[in-house]
């Protein structure tokens, strides 16, 4: 596990999109992507340059269940509105939200993965050092799950909805498992509020308690952290 740490969050959103340029001079061809406030400068980073994803996959690591791709408040239309809209794949996956059938939209997503091994994934991580939508309690061997997300993740997402009654409690996400067998995955986290999650999952145990502590196992994770982030390391 790698650990660079940055003065700002755009710096480390540089460092990150030179992985994605790295990746594409490598012949990457999948990319996992995640929502949420932390890869937005990275993903405008991509929508300004030159890089070409027109032969590429991505693959997204969540979607709210219930929710339509146009919802405007759904990863469809993030992703879309923040990456896709500039800077096209010449596929771009997402599980369903809408789909109702639990069993057949995981087998689905399942196939999807297994279609399109992941060159380089992209990561955040919650407060409570969730990965994807993996909460606290979630088995390392998980595959993709309809997952009932935690008061603490809820209230996290809160301030993207007009109301807390509006958030989502469900939730389709990769698992763990699905993570973990990216060929390179970059973690990137900012600001005091994921310090404890970082020093728990670089320096506590590998537990189920801390889901981001699998990282640990993996042989090619990079964390990019500003200087809040990593305030609790001790190496």
């Amino acid at each position: 596990m790698k650990i660079h740490v940055f003065d700002s969050q755009l710096d480390a959103s540089k460092e990150a999109y030179a992985f994605f340029e790295r990746a594409l001079q490598n012949s990457a061809k999948v990319f996992g992507l995640a929502t949420g406030g932390t890869p937005e400068q990275l993903y405008t980073l991509l929508s300004e340059s030159t890089l070409d994803f027109s032969n590429c996959v991505s693959v997204n690591l969540d979607e709210y269940f219930g929710l339509a791709a146009d919802h405007p408040k759904s990863y469809h239309h993030y992703m879309q509105t923040q990456l896709f809209d500039k800077k096209p794949f010449a596929t771009s996956y997402l599980p369903d939200g809408t789909n109702q059938d639990v069993e057949g939209e995981i087998a689905r997503y399942n196939q999807i993965l297994a279609d399109n091994p992941i060159d380089l994934q992209i990561l955040g991580i919650g407060s409570n050092a969730h990965i994807g939508f993996n909460e606290p309690g979630t088995s390392f061997d998980s595959q993709t799950q309809l997952v009932d997300l935690t008061e603490s993740t809820i209230e996290a997402n809160k301030r993207y909805f007009e109301r807390v009654e509006d958030v989502p409690t469900q939730a389709y996400s990769m698992g763990i498992a699905s993570i973990m067998s990216a060929k390179e995955i970059i973690l990137m986290a900012f600001g005091a509020k994921k310090a404890q999650a970082i020093k728990d999952t670089v320096e506590g145990p590998v537990t189920t308690d801390v889901p981001a502590s699998i990282l640990q196992t993996h042989p090619n994770v990079t964390l990019l952290l500003d200087k809040d982030a990593a305030a609790l390391l001790t190496r």
